[in-house]
């Protein structure tokens, strides 16, 4: 969700990415938007957030898996001029894997398990306005992501995402990104729809995450209730990929996630997240040797708190 980042970005309701759509989305609505910025305007943003699952069995054996997630994330941006605004962004990841009833390894025995899971990012966006129609945005990124089983020298990922969006007279915008990610031990490029698109005055489709190493975008329908209260549903892919030993071996969790989100603007610069989540068609794979086991689907709840300053 937004978490899921934020409910649920990777493996676990990603609480980072919320009610919001993708930064891209917001920052194109901030850019495109044909008044000045407003004197009060908050450069930064922090994020906190906290996602738990239920208890999942893995694969055909009697081990079960739980997971909670710690998320913190500081973001920036501002403008340079009318057509370029510069951002930047960092954060980190706890991630807390619990195993039930192991007895000789996971994937097939293949893998100690590993009990959590940190992950740093920071990243850059550099986003250029031709016109008032016209945004495009380019975004180079830098994670680590490793178990305690291994160290963070071989835990480096890197990558891009570029994207192009179009406003229409209306107000709404749609586009298109790709993310390329050279990612542990593996390159993939992930193409992704951006998109805000008011299709009443109540209700919204738009991006509750951002594009990147823990998957596409998604999309999220939000219902505003009034100033205070906005609902939204949404489902998207999430990726979780990291390292478990200095032997190069990665295990990458792969799985859909459809979600509830009710969110509370406490004010102009706060806001809470509750969300209500259901993980499925999970998978977890084991890269050296090629092992795979399914994840039972599993039910997971988190809360996002996000304050502008």
């Amino acid at each position: 969700m937004k978490v899921i980042p934020s409910l649920f970005q990777a493996n676990q309701l990603d609480v980072s990415s919320v009610k919001k759509v993708v930064k891209l989305t917001a920052l194109a609505g901030l850019l495109l938007a044909p008044q000045v910025i407003a004197r009060d305007y908050s450069p930064f943003k922090f994020h906190v957030s906290r996602t738990s699952t239920d208890s999942a069995q893995v694969g055909d054996t009697n081990a079960e898996l739980q997971r909670d997630v710690w998320r913190l994330k500081l973001s920036g941006a501002m403008p340079i001029n009318k057509e370029w605004m510069i951002g930047a962004n960092i954060g980190y990841d706890n991630l807390d894997y619990g195993f039930k009833n192991i007895d000789s390894g996971v994937l097939n025995g293949q893998v100690t398990p590993w009990s959590s899971i940190n992950k740093y990012s920071a990243g850059l966006s550099l986003i250029y306005r031709p016109n008032q129609n016209w945004m495009f945005m380019v975004a180079p990124k830098l994670q680590y992501a490793y178990a305690n089983t291994a160290s963070s020298s071989d835990a480096q990922s890197y990558g891009v995402v570029g994207s192009a969006m179009y406003r229409f007279e209306s107000g709404n915008m749609l586009g298109f990104g790709v993310a390329y990610l050279n990612d542990i031990s593996e390159v993939k490029t992930v193409p992704y729809i951006a998109v805000r698109w008011k299709i009443t005055d109540k209700l919204t489709l738009g991006n509750p995450f951002e594009a990147g190493f823990s998957g596409p975008a998604g999309l999220e329908l939000t219902y505003n209730l009034n100033e205070k209260w906005d609902f939204g549903l949404g489902t998207s892919r999430r990726t979780e990929r990291f390292l478990i030993s200095d032997a190069e071996q990665t295990i990458e969790v792969e799985e859909w996630v459809s979600f509830l989100r009710a969110g509370w603007n406490i004010s102009d610069k706060a806001t809470v997240n509750a969300y209500g989540g259901y993980f499925f068609n999970s998978e977890m794979e084991l890269s050296q040797p090629e092992v795979t086991d399914e994840l039972e689907n599993q039910a997971a709840i988190g809360l996002a708190f996000d304050i502008k300053f």
